[in-house]
């Protein structure tokens, strides 16, 4: 068999590093999450320590968040790097790559965890499930940070407004079907996606972990399924329920930050729902980087997060 048909097992993503890998049960499927830091004793307000959930972005899986989950944990928090519906390690159902859905996995992965609440951070697609963790779920939500992720509200800017041209075409051959799962398990998508999307080229052996993890048995299709659902969803039914209650605001203070070398977000209009809509709003522009912020821009993004979090979820 060629190397561009191989198929991979999930264990490939179960990568060794100052974490522990667990499996937990929520929502009716088991997750795959990295773990660091101090255990609980029941919740934060308990003097536990505050759980940070970590969201990944399309062809990606929990290690986009490496650099994050060392520091977060040196620094107190307990962290929980997760593998989305679809993901990685985690079981990928057929159906249930819809937002709301997934927002109900985060829910149950904190419960699960041993945490009432949490703050919840996302980048890309994550980014979209961390803005609406504030709505949807708000019981267990203690803060939300987007990175490289606008507001779904859809108020004030378009996904066509906001979107590079590079980006559009990309989403335009993820509502192909069969095609796009192809690129990302056999050719070179998730290169051109790194690529287009960052502010220089990713290093070989990243890409070739990430080209890897769309090699497990449907995870090419979970991930695009989730582009799709944004995209299709827009005219129906469910998906104007989900705008409907996005759009009712986000109640817990929220940190947005964007890279301003973003190949497929617009720097002009990313900030202008989250502004319109959070109570409790942060934006920042990290200069020099692309759209995968929390590998371009490691150590940036870990003094960001850490100062908006010893104000929000101090340990």
């Amino acid at each position: 068999m060629s190397d561009a048909l191989e198929v991979a097992d999930y264990s490939a993503v179960l990568v060794d590093g100052p974490w522990r890998h667990e499996f937990v049960a929520a929502n009716g499927s088991r997750f795959h999450v990295a773990l660091a830091g101090p255990e609980p004793t029941h919740d934060r307000d308990a003097d536990g320590s505050p759980l940070v959930v970590l969201l990944h972005g399309t062809a990606q899986f929990w290690w986009a968040w490496r650099h994050q989950v060392t520091a977060l944990a040196d620094a107190g928090y307990r962290v929980a790097a997760m593998d989305l519906r679809g993901t990685g390690a985690s079981d990928k159902p057929p159906s249930g790559y819809d937002v709301p859905t997934r927002t109900r996995d985060v829910a149950g992965v904190i419960r699960s965890l041993g945490h009432d609440r949490a703050v919840v951070v996302g980048h890309g697609t994550g980014g979209t499930v961390a803005w609406s963790m504030a709505t949807l779920q708000p019981a267990v939500t203690t803060a939300v940070a987007a990175l490289s992720a606008p507001h779904p509200a859809r108020l004030h800017a378009s996904v066509r407004r906001l979107l590079t041209p590079a980006a559009l075409r990309m989403v335009a051959l993820a509502q192909v079907p069969t095609l796009p799962e192809r690129g990302l398990r056999e050719a070179d998508l998730v290169e051109r996606l790194l690529t287009t999307g960052a502010a220089a080229a990713r290093p070989a052996e990243e890409v070739e972990l990430y080209r890897t993890a769309m090699r497990i048995p449907f995870a090419a299709h979970a991930a695009l399924e989730q582009v799709r659902w944004l995209v299709r969803s827009t005219p129906r039914l469910d998906g104007r329920r989900f705008l409907s209650a996005v759009r009712r605001g986000v109640p817990v203070p929220a940190l947005q930050v964007h890279g301003a070398r973003d190949g497929l977000l617009r720097r002009r209009l990313a900030d202008a729902d989250g502004a319109a809509l959070a109570r409790d709003y942060r934006f920042e522009v990290v200069e020099g980087a692309g759209h995968f912020l929390p590998e371009e821009a490691p150590a940036r993004v870990n003094a960001l997060l850490l100062g908006w979090l010893e104000r929000v979820a101090p340990r």
